[in-house]
């Protein structure tokens, strides 16, 4: 089972209808599941949609919510549907499960609900895909926040993490500056350097090299949705998780 999470804008949905195409282009079951009670349009048609049974709009006029209020408690709620959930994924005997998160992150990685969600659900693998923009880790201070984010998902769920930088195609030189500050924190803190302010160089600079201790932010795969390019490395990566391969933390 794959989870999808990162930040709204990230690429989830996308990410998640292209690997659902490359899995039955090869002849493969895969089915896509949407958790995100609050989404208007998807680029894909889900297997299993909790939006049939969870209206955002009757939630609201039923508890008297605004949207915000309503989104989260409509979340909360999936959870109460897992066993349901469940048995509709498990009617389609599938090999692969893309679970496609609510867009924004903190309602499904920070709330009781979405570990609830990870821990309980059954399959025989689980692995996170946390996808970074590189159009809002443009700056060594986004990066690094970005990459605290997905660390910080990561430990919540206690699941094999892969970091994914999205947007390959329309941000080459941006995925590429982001993946050279990855693998060698010399190069980030050169591009910290020009910060005029030394206290936020030093935090930085030192919150960056414990990560790569952690051994997080140092494997990060490239992707394009729209082009499918890095998507084989990808899935052979989740597929290495899959045979019980070393835990992958980043």
């Amino acid at each position: 089972m794959i989870f999808m999470a990162g930040t709204a804008g990230s690429g989830k949905s996308l990410l998640t209808h292209s690997m659902k195409e490359w899995y039955v282009s090869r002849g493969e079951d895969a089915i896509a599941v949407n958790l995100d009670p609050g989404v208007v349009a998807l680029p894909y048609e889900p297997d299993v949609d909790v939006r049939r049974t969870l209206d955002l709009r009757d939630i609201m006029e039923r508890y008297g919510l605004g949207p915000n209020g309503a989104l989260i408690l409509a979340t909360d709620m999936v959870a109460t549907q897992l066993a349901s959930i469940q048995e509709e994924v498990d009617s389609y005997k599938p090999e692969y499960v893309i679970v496609d998160t609510p867009g924004q992150t903190e309602l499904f990685a920070f709330r009781e609900s979405g570990e609830y969600i990870v821990r309980e659900t059954k399959a025989d693998s689980k692995v996170l895909l946390f996808l970074l923009d590189p159009l809002l880790a443009h700056t060594p201070a986004n990066f690094l926040s970005l990459a605290l984010l997905s660390a910080s998902v990561g430990l919540r769920m206690k699941v094999p993490r892969i970091s994914v930088l999205t947007k390959r195609d329309i941000a080459r030189e941006g995925v590429k500056r982001i993946r050279e500050w990855s693998k060698d924190a010399a190069i980030f803190e050169d591009a910290l350097s020009s910060t005029k302010d030394s206290d936020q160089y030093s935090l930085y600079s030192e919150l960056f090299r414990t990560l790569k201790k952690l051994t997080f932010g140092t494997d990060l795969y490239p992707v394009s949705s729209t082009t499918q390019e890095g998507l084989i490395a990808l899935i052979g990566e989740i597929a290495r998780i899959g045979r019980g391969g070393e835990e992958l933390t980043d």
